[in-house]
């Protein structure tokens, strides 16, 4: 307040009461009415929120800063307490007077106006963390669970894999001390062949499969040949008939020593093939989760093609879309032309918007993505069956911090946050409602030097 001049500053020592405060008075709670103007002489005051994930301290006051309501503020209500951490004084001016400030005290008007700009900018920075921060814990708990999955089928195969290679590594010392003519050599590796070249039998149900592990093991059983992965061979293209000829054409030692040596080198292999579908998985969903963090890109708006996202958002929910066996489509019609935007700030968008439409449908509900051009926008509509919005609720879903979910599962600021990035990007987000289908829509402009995506 050093610059403001003098008759200003006593015409704000004449409308105000000094107030001392003690560590640990409360200045202001959340949800009550903010009708104060705190100028801060000295001390420390801090305001904690709580966005549902326990309460943070998010900004400080000391001596010269300022406080409370200020002139030409929306702000009805504190987003949070306002403690006292440090014992201070501060003048106090009520909010009433604030027409009449804003007539005699031009110059303070001004500075308290760039004041509440700045706080302003910090709490939407505020807000945006904290939304990103809950968005992150969600997407990371899918995450986990989806590269839990193929973890655990690498960690489990692997450890079968090296008792595998030890049964084979005997299996083909057997197999060698065998003295097999050069017809009954061809005719062991065309039996090998099959289980090596035919992964499936084509069997169209469980129940074919058993059929035809029952046949092989009661074949094994008959000439007295031990094979620990006897069922693995039902799922080749090695029939009993196919055993008959071998049994035809080698002694019994011999054929035990081949069986086991087919049998465990297919299970081997089969073992080594889930170990490569599980890391390939797991390598897809990395590549998803750096395509969705565009963490190698710069943050700087570019020309983006929001089908990817939009798919790779569906697979970073993809685990709460199965917990409630929920059906999730990404439709897009080709050629969609790219836009200008952050690829990052729109992924919080489809995060959001996705993550609120499978909270709203039911067990075994749909959540459709259609992307479309509408003449010289790209329009996403993100569809789901749910209940619909109530119709008093629905002109404030976009209203910060406004919720209808239950404490601490939801800030009340994602599609507030939502509309607010859309904005960012020249865009626009609006919501139709009714029982059964609700629509949000996503509409970003198209710039004039834009191309097709490719396909």
């Amino acid at each position: 307040m050093g610059a403001i001049p003098r008759p200003e500053l006593e015409w704000l020592i004449a409308h105000g009461r000094l107030v001392h405060y003690e560590p640990g008075d409360m200045i202001a709670r959340k949800g009550e009415n903010a009708n104060r103007l705190l100028i801060v002489f000295s001390g420390r005051f801090a305001i904690q929120v709580d966005r549902g994930a326990g309460s943070r301290r998010v900004l400080e006051w000391r001596g010269g800063d300022v406080s409370g309501v200020l002139p030409y503020s929306r702000m009805t209500s504190p987003p949070g307490d306002t403690v006292v951490e440090e014992a201070g004084e501060s003048l106090e001016l009520r909010g009433q007077i604030f027409p009449e400030l804003i007539r005699e005290c031009p110059n303070v008007t001004a500075t308290l106006v760039h004041v509440m700009v700045d706080r302003a900018r910090h709490f939407v920075s505020v807000d945006l963390h904290d939304e990103k921060m809950m968005s992150l814990g969600r997407l990371s708990a899918g995450l986990a669970h989806e590269l839990n999955n193929p973890a655990s089928a690498v960690a489990r195969s692997s450890k079968l894999l090296e008792h595998e290679l030890d049964a084979a590594d005997a299996a083909a010392r057997a197999f060698g001390a065998t003295r097999l003519t050069d017809a009954q050599r061809r005719l062991v590796e065309e039996v090998r062949a099959l289980c090596v070249s035919v992964p499936s039998t084509g069997a169209t149900s469980a129940i074919d499969r058993a059929d035809r592990e029952d046949a092989i093991v009661t074949w094994l059983d008959r000439h007295a040949i031990d094979v620990p992965d006897a069922g693995m061979i039902a799922d080749t293209g090695v029939t009993p008939d196919t055993l008959d000829r071998l049994a035809a054409a080698l002694d019994p030692p011999a054929l035990d020593a081949v069986v086991r040596w087919i049998a465990t080198g297919y299970a081997a292999r089969s073992l080594a093939s889930e170990i490569e579908r599980a890391a390939a998985r797991i390598y897809q969903l990395v590549a998803a989760v750096k395509r969705f963090t565009f963490m190698d890109r710069s943050a700087s708006p570019d020309l983006v093609d929001v089908v990817p996202g939009l798919t790779d958002t569906v697979t970073m929910l993809g685990a709460k879309a199965r917990a409630k066996s929920a059906v999730v489509r990404v439709e897009a019609e080709p050629d969609v032309p790219r836009v200008l935007s952050s690829g990052g700030e729109l992924n919080q968008v489809w995060t959001n918007l996705l993550d609120n439409a499978l909270d709203a449908v039911p067990e075994g509900g749909e959540v459709t993505i259609t992307v479309r051009r509408e003449r010289n926008e790209v329009v996403v509509r993100v569809v789901d069956n749910g209940g619909g919005i109530p119709e008093d609720v629905l002109p404030r879903i976009f209203d910060p911090f406004f919720t209808t979910k239950p404490v601490g599962q939801g800030t009340g600021l994602g599609l507030e946050i939502a509309m607010r990035l859309v904005r960012r990007q020249q865009g626009d987000l609006t919501v139709e409602s009714r029982p059964g289908r609700t629509v949000f829509r996503v509409s970003l402009p198209i710039p004039a030097d834009a191309t097709p995506a490719v396909s």
